[in-house]
């Protein structure tokens, strides 16, 4: 047994139903945990993230909860923190995105994409995080961004929420990591997923982020596997509140 192994462990993986949120659900599995996937329209069976989990020799139980419902994520963050079996690590992966012009940006929009990206993220986490604090053990992974750091260019509602991950992933750490609880978040580069299509399908966009990228190429959703594990793992004991980059050399740039 290596300080990466996850035998025995029961993650949550909100987002898992496709890109990100499915390749860190599979590299967890991958590493030996048992996994519950989230996502507003996630299959009861046969989901292909289903099939990853069991494809590695581990438990999978699909739950569909729509991010966007206040109720909905204090009713998961309860029903999960009540059950017998409790969580040991948590992935806060879930997120949405609308591009749009700052001046033209709505409440709407603004609205939704600060519920799903942050404020669900912090009620969820707030619910399953007090059982760890209890049990002084436990994993919480955001994914931040690398708008974490920067501004971007027409997603003021997103550069916000994901600025106010990087901010939450500090303030649990300060408080949990006295009580052996380790929150971290992860903050993908340039991923070829639906939620950057739009940017892919952007010949100029597309050209420009490709030139500042030093590795040269998008980013792959399984090249967030290593930093999921290794955040998710005791090989991660005394990292506390770190915002670690995945993103191809991009903000050393």
């Amino acid at each position: 047994m290596t300080a990466f192994d996850l035998t025995g462990r029961l993650a949550v993986v909100t987002g898992a139903r496709r890109g990100i949120g499915r390749a860190m659900a599979r590299a967890l599995a991958g590493a030996g945990a048992d996994v519950i996937g989230v996502s507003a329209h996630l299959e009861e069976t046969g989901s292909d993230v289903e099939k990853d989990v069991l494809a590695a020799g581990r438990g999978f139980e699909a739950i569909r909860a729509d991010f966007a419902d206040p109720e909905a994520v204090r009713a998961l963050g309860a029903e999960l923190a009540g059950r017998k079996r409790p969580v040991d690590i948590l992935v806060n992966n879930a997120g949405t995105i609308r591009r749009t012009p700052a001046a033209e940006h709505t409440d709407e929009d603004w609205d939704l994409v600060l519920q799903v990206n942050l404020s669900a993220q912090f009620a969820l986490t707030r619910a399953i995080g007090a059982g760890m604090v209890t049990r002084r053990r436990g994993k919480i992974v955001f994914t931040a961004s690398l708008l974490s750091y920067q501004g971007g260019i027409t997603v003021p509602g997103y550069t916000a929420a994901k600025h106010g991950i990087a901010g939450l992933t500090k303030a649990l750490a300060n408080e949990w990591a006295p009580h052996g609880v380790n929150v971290n978040a992860i903050a993908p580069g340039y991923i070829a997923t639906d939620n950057t299509q739009a940017l892919q399908d952007d010949p100029a966009r597309s050209a420009a982020i490709l030139g500042r990228i030093p590795a040269g190429r998008w980013g792959g959703a399984d090249d967030l596997a290593g930093a999921t594990v290794f955040l998710a793992s005791d090989a991660a004991a005394y990292v506390h509140g770190t915002v670690l980059p995945v993103d191809g050399g991009w903000l050393g740039r």
